[in-house]
């Protein structure tokens, strides 16, 4: 028996800051860049006196990390304990499984199911964790190698490649001493990722829930519930192993797929952080049973528009650092904040809107819609009002530029919120080439995503706009990364995707 499941990483387009307090609302796409994880049996069958035993045995390993641990579970307490660790161990899948395995106990009543549970844990679970390429950076790799910062380059990396890690000598020591490794990211929200495709996959194993493929109907109630479970229990799952209560937007995005999120009130976790002698079955349980606010309306791009990002490479930015900056500006000006953060609030409804309303324009008028958004594909922003040729074509084109408004509107606050709270949310560097990109043919959108910064940039273009941004990028040092949105959140695989690409692979050599 084996189980795969995969979830999205997000890029947040618009509600960045915003997005942590309710009831803003934050624009975020999910992405073709997606987290997997396989779990199969450790042992083929039962150990013997097995149903004696008060604990089982719980491998992880992360292949491009060359990380490989293993663990003791409590079959009672749903807790594990480390016994072996190649490399550093991952909290966010050690809490994914604590808590997958927790919920499966306390959501499963019927006994013959129960018992199935237990039988299965006391297999053992051997689990192994991989990401897409996309999540992470080889932009060194590349330089060092002399080639060009291109897609085409990005696609021949091997599927799964190894990730090499950043080290530098610690500040004050002469001895040589590093500082603990990272690993350089593209800011999609891997952690998010891979912690609901954990939960995904151990809820789906244990029979907890029951996920569906790809292409499959996801509408009925069982499923629906299903998802919300990965949801509750991949939130809380994150929050403890990253020490504190986010937005959980990337998380939803991962779950759901794009959306227009609403953040869960910070309450609802209280249990979770507060566990002293409570037993984590007893927490999960809590959990489980909480009103989960959170809102999370389906939203996608409209047809024939593309999301592109790029990896300027121009240094990390630290999330953490730069929000605690805003909340300290936030105290310090509560009405310039607020003001600020209203505005801010209006742009990104307005942006919302707009796509909404193209998306339905696209439906009920598709033909015109195809038409404008092909021929403003080829033109600058200034003439695309010269294509429509008729009252259709003129709401077509009204939307656009709608749209476009508010990005930039989007923008300008939170270059003056950076500013005022003296964080780069949108760096000079940044600005001068978002300016740039959106001067280009076909750009309808362009920004910073998320908290800004120098990690990412993003554009969303019409038609096949998106080439030539991506060699206008290529030539400036951007590297335009092979991500785009892919609106489905996290769902059930046929196979290993190592599997699937070997498979591939050999199709391929036999077809040439």
């Amino acid at each position: 028996m084996e189980v795969v499941a995969s979830a999205p990483g997000k890029v947040l387009i618009a509600g960045g800051y915003l997005v942590l307090e309710r009831p803003n609302a934050g624009l975020v796409l999910s992405t073709t860049a997606r987290f997997y994880a396989v779990v199969r049996p450790l042992r083929d069958s039962l150990p013997a006196d097995s149903w004696a035993w008060a604990w089982t045995d719980v491998k992880v390993t992360s292949p491009q990390l060359s990380r490989e641990a293993t663990y003791k579970l409590s079959i009672t307490k749903s807790t594990l304990q480390l016994t072996s660790a190649r490399e550093s161990t991952n909290p966010f899948v050690e809490q994914a499984i604590q808590f997958s395995v927790a919920a499966a106990k306390a959501t499963i009543i019927d006994k013959e199911r129960k018992d199935v549970v237990d039988k299965l844990l006391l297999q053992g679970l051997n689990i192994t964790v991989l990401g897409c390429n996309d999540f992470y950076s080889y932009r060194k790799q590349i330089e060092a190698r002399g080639l060009p910062l291109t897609p085409e380059v990005l696609l021949s990396l091997p599927p799964f490649s190894s990730i090499t890690f950043n080290s530098e000598v610690a500040n004050g020591t002469t001895t040589g001493e590093k500082c603990k490794p990272e690993v350089a990211k593209t800011g999609l929200g891997s952690s998010a990722a891979m912690t609901t495709s954990v939960v995904a996959a151990v809820l789906h194993y244990l029979g907890a829930v029951n996920l569906s493929c790809p292409g499959q109907s996801s509408g009925d109630n069982a499923t629906e519930q299903g998802l919300d479970l990965v949801h509750a229990i991949a939130q809380s799952a994150h929050c403890i192993a990253q020490g504190k209560i986010g937005s959980g937007f990337d998380v939803s995005a991962a779950v759901y797929g794009s959306q227009c999120y609403v953040r869960f009130s910070p309450e609802i976790l209280s249990s979770a952080q507060a566990t002293g002698g409570t037993s984590l079955p007893d927490v999960v349980s809590d959990i489980v049973t909480q009103r989960w606010d959170h809102e999370n309306k389906q939203f996608s791009l409209p047809p024939l528009m593309t999301l592109l990002l790029g990896e300027p490479g121009t240094g990390g930015s630290s999330t953490p650092s730069m929000v605690g900056s805003v909340k300290r500006w936030q105290k310090s000006d509560p009405e310039k904040s607020k003001d600020t953060w209203s505005k801010l609030a209006i742009a990104n409804s307005a942006l919302e809107n707009q796509l909404r309303i193209l998306k339905g324009l696209s439906e009920n008028h598709r033909e015109a819609y195809e038409s404008v958004v092909r021929s403003c594909s080829h033109l600058t922003y200034g003439k695309w009002t010269e294509v429509a040729t008729n009252q259709d074509q003129e709401l077509i084109v009204r939307s656009l530029l709608a749209a476009r408004d508010a990005s930039l509107e989007i923008r300008l606050h939170m270059r003056e919120m950076g500013i005022a709270a003296g964080v780069p949310i949108e760096p000079d560097s940044q600005t001068q080439l978002l300016d740039a990109t959106m001067n280009m043919e076909g750009v309808l959108l362009s920004g910073v995503p998320g908290a800004g910064g120098f990690d990412a940039v993003y554009s969303v273009t019409l038609g096949d706009a998106n080439n030539a941004v991506a060699n206008a990028w290529s030539s400036v040092g951007v590297l335009p990364l092979l991500v785009r949105e892919d609106c489905h959140g996290v769902s059930l695989e046929d196979a290993d995707p190592r599997t699937r690409e070997v498979s591939a692979a050999v199709s391929s050599i036999q077809i040439n």
